[in-house]
């Protein structure tokens, strides 16, 4: 049985936690604001002696006023503080200015999600990324990814490969415990995972199964690292469930993929990549779970990312509750044999096997 959070607030904290979230669009723009605009930046640089209104708009060149409102905003947002007429920034300012992680996500949310999230409700009821026309007309946002405004696919990368490379040095260690030789990445992405394995191992050799768009971006990472004679990339819609996996292989890694389908979908996927596997070869499956978090934002940060598999990737996928993919690697015809938790920053690793 699942459970998850409590309502033990008051009645008068959980109307006030109720017009937190009735702002929170504003306020998201307004701290979003006090970093690209340089406010935060030159109060960081007062140290503790903090700057007056007047003092922050002219080193950074902006009316009062803007600088003003946006202050006082920053106020209630917790990201400054006001002693003797001078903003201070605060412990929460100081993540939002220099943190990396913070600054991938709050990139990702305004320059992927944020205005397609306005038709959330229609991808709701109608099971389709209802907001990815603000990009172009795709059915699903990896059709168009190599298409993207410059802007919006540096930030969707950023956000990507953040999880994805902080988690590559532990699993690497674990996928090449039985020395793999031939391993199949299945949505390879930019080849980042294909190319690291190649520098790891100075033997192994990568298929990546991807959309041909995706693959034209990994063969130019490939072939500038000089690894064109040991990956090979092996175009295919892998929704076209009737196109089986290459066989061959003696690892299928499939990292950041699954949450990115929805479970009718993982499901074949999962049979597919089993139909591949000799008897004694290993899928590994590197996912963020939400059960699987040691801190409360870490979840929150996946509910949300959630809703932008809903509104924009594709309409049907989301983060998931490691139960859940338990249950589809069984109907697969597999079995979890190993699992490692606290991977990177968030990730658990399932290896699975024929059963």
């Amino acid at each position: 049985m699942r459970n998850y959070g409590n309502d033990n607030k008051s009645a008068f904290d959980a109307k006030s936690e109720a017009q937190k979230l009735a702002f929170a669009a504003i306020a998201f723009q307004a701290v979003k604001s006090l970093r690209d605009l340089g406010i935060l930046s030159v109060i960081e640089d007062s140290k503790k002696n903090g700057l007056t209104v007047d003092e922050v708009a002219e080193k950074v060149n902006l009316p009062r006023y803007g600088v003003l409102v946006l202050l006082e905003a920053g106020l209630s947002n917790n990201v400054v503080w006001l002693k003797d007429d001078k903003y201070i920034l605060t412990k929460t300012g100081h993540f939002i200015l220099n943190d990396t992680l913070t600054k991938v996500n709050m990139d990702f949310t305004n320059d992927v999600c944020y205005e397609g999230m306005f038709k959330l409700e229609d991808s709701i009821r109608d099971g389709r990324p209802a907001g990815l026309k603000v990009f172009g007309e795709w059915e699903t946002i990896y059709e168009g990814l190599s298409q993207l405004p410059e802007k919006v696919k540096k930030s969707w990368f950023d956000f990507d490969h953040y999880y994805s490379d902080l988690v590559f040095p532990y699993a690497l260690e674990y996928v090449f415990r039985n020395e793999p030789k031939k391993i199949m990445d299945v949505g390879g992405n930019t080849g980042k995972w294909a190319i690291t394995c190649c520098k790891h191992n100075a033997s192994v050799n990568v298929t990546i199964l991807d959309l041909p768009g995706q693959l034209t971006m990994a063969q130019k990472n490939i072939d500038e690292n000089g690894f064109t004679d040991r990956i090979t990339g092996h175009p295919l819609n892998l929704l076209d469930h009737s196109k089986p996996f290459p066989k061959g292989h003696d690892v299928i890694w499939m990292s950041q993929f699954l949450d990115c389908f929805g479970e009718d979908d993982i499901l074949q996927l999962l049979i597919r990549a089993a139909e591949a596997l000799d008897e004694n070869g290993a899928l590994f499956i590197n996912e963020t779970y939400w059960d699987k978090q040691k801190f409360e934002s870490a979840t929150y940060s996946l509910h949300h990312t959630s809703l932008y598999f809903t509104a924009l990737a594709n309409g049907t996928s989301r983060m998931y509750h490691s139960d859940d993919m338990r249950q589809l690697v069984d109907e697969a015809g597999m079995k979890v044999v190993d699992e490692i938790d606290d991977m990177g920053v968030s990730h658990t690793i399932l290896k699975c096997m024929k059963k």
